[in-house]
């Protein structure tokens, strides 16, 4: 164990200061534009838009690893990362800024995926599961760190950029050292979208709706807390403390959908989650300590909503085409993402920011109206089914080729991935002009 987390030590290392900036930042532009009477719905949609890039920016970042190398499309995405941080310290105009978080998202799921495939292209099977396991404690921990280094900040000025910017030039330094091999490149194969909506529509319907909440989450959840009177720093543990209790929570919650339905699982979470939203309906006002104890209860639910509904949807494909599904789930989960924050932000401006939790409870009410055991008909049943329950980090902060860590992936048969003709070129080799 000891020896294979010291063999990916440098790839761990990398992911965990990409995610602190990426947890800090986003935390840190919601209160900012909050504190400068920015509407809601600019938060959301700076939001969206990153989001949307990370969704959009797979394809330019295959075609950039493809041509350049992994080494070389990671540090060069990294450094429009940092630019594209640094930048808003210089520009105020908020459509600019749009520009720059569509671009920043297109160079982080280059950087997410430079990663991934490298962990992936080098692990061996008996293996997939522990590196999957350390991949996504690396991330939830950055994520986690990233919330909190905001307490380092007692205002909300340009320092907090420059720290962002900082975690985002060191994150290329353990990759530009890594003594590990070059890795081969690979391509995704045509996915069958008509394949997984015929048979896993309820799982898509999961994925999309948990999308909604989380990138709502992420983008206004610090915008709420910030107009109950929380401090910048008592919004930053607000927000980690959900997501830490998520990230713990993944093996409980994994440990009871192994053994009970888990579409009525998913129900009854859903369901939780809509009572529980509705005493911040602004009703009353909680102290600090009670609003902590439900962003934990959010955090539970809602971070288990992902694992949750991919496991539901890996009993019903065939085991063949599990990468390939985990695309697709990724891609339906993100632009739910791009979503979530655009109506949120707009509602909280109309109305008030307490309509965030509405928001969060009509959202998880859809789920308890559409999930149900009554729908599934069991015929698409898969032979392995029920598969694991893998625990599974944060999803909008990963790119859909981490899908192939997955233990209940089997490569060998996997028909998502095909190789390239021509290898991408080493380190040392010298790439011809074009």
């Amino acid at each position: 164990m000891v020896k294979m987390v010291a063999a990916f030590s440098s790839l761990y290392l990398a992911t965990l200061l990409l995610l602190v900036g990426s947890g800090l930042f986003n935390t840190y532009l919601s209160l900012r534009l909050t504190a400068e009477s920015v509407s809601e719905v600019w938060i959301g949609a700076l939001i969206a838009v990153y989001y949307l890039g990370l969704v959009f920016g797979a394809r330019i970042g295959h075609k950039l690893i493809i041509r350049v190398g992994h080494i070389r499309a990671y540090s060069a995405t990294g450094a429009i990362v940092v630019i594209t941080v640094l930048a808003l310290a210089l520009v105020d105009n908020l459509w600019v800024w749009l520009a720059f978080r569509f671009a920043a998202g297109i160079a982080m799921v280059t950087q997410f995926m430079a990663l991934e495939s490298w962990l992936n292209e080098q692990t061996e099977n008996h293996q997939r599961g522990r590196v999957f396991g350390f991949y996504m404690v690396s991330s939830s921990l950055g994520t986690v760190l990233g919330q909190l280094a905001l307490t380092l900040f007692p205002t909300l000025n340009y320092q907090p950029l420059i720290f962002v910017a900082i975690c985002s030039a060191l994150c290329l330094v353990p990759v530009a050292m890594t003594r590990l091999s070059h890795p081969a490149v690979q391509v995704p194969a045509p996915i069958h979208i008509k394949y997984y909506v015929s048979r896993v529509p309820l799982s898509l319907t999961v994925l999309f709706v948990a999308g909604t909440i989380i990138g709502a989450f992420y983008g206004l959840a610090p915008v709420y807390a910030i107009k109950q009177g929380l401090s910048s720093d008592q919004v930053a543990v607000f927000l980690a403390a959900a997501v830490a209790s998520g990230l713990l929570f993944q093996w409980p919650v994994g440990w009871l959908a192994d053994r009970i339905d888990r579409v009525r699982l998913i129900r009854v979470s859903a369901l939780v989650l809509t009572l529980i939203s509705i005493p911040l309906w602004g009703w009353w006002t909680f102290p600090f300590w009670a609003l902590l104890l439900f962003s934990c209860a959010f955090g539970i639910l809602q971070f288990t909503l992902y694992p949750l509904g991919a496991a539901f949807a890996n009993d019903n494909v065939d085991p063949e085409r599990r990468v390939g599904l985990s695309a697709i789930l990724y891609m339906v989960y993100g632009l739910g993402a791009c979503v979530g924050p655009l109506i949120a932000g707009l509602l909280m401006r109309e109305l008030n920011p307490s309509v965030y939790f509405v928001f969060v409870s009509a959202c998880a009410a859809i789920l308890v109206i559409f999930v149900r055991p009554q729908s599934v008909s069991g015929v698409n049943l898969s032979e392995d089914a029920p598969t694991h329950f893998v625990p599974m980090s944060d999803s909008l902060q990963a790119s859909n080729v981490v899908a192939a860590l997955d233990p209940r992936v089997d490569l060998e048969s996997d028909l998502s991935f095909e190789s390239v003709d021509e290898p991408a070129p080493q380190d040392d080799e010298v790439v011809p002009a074009s």
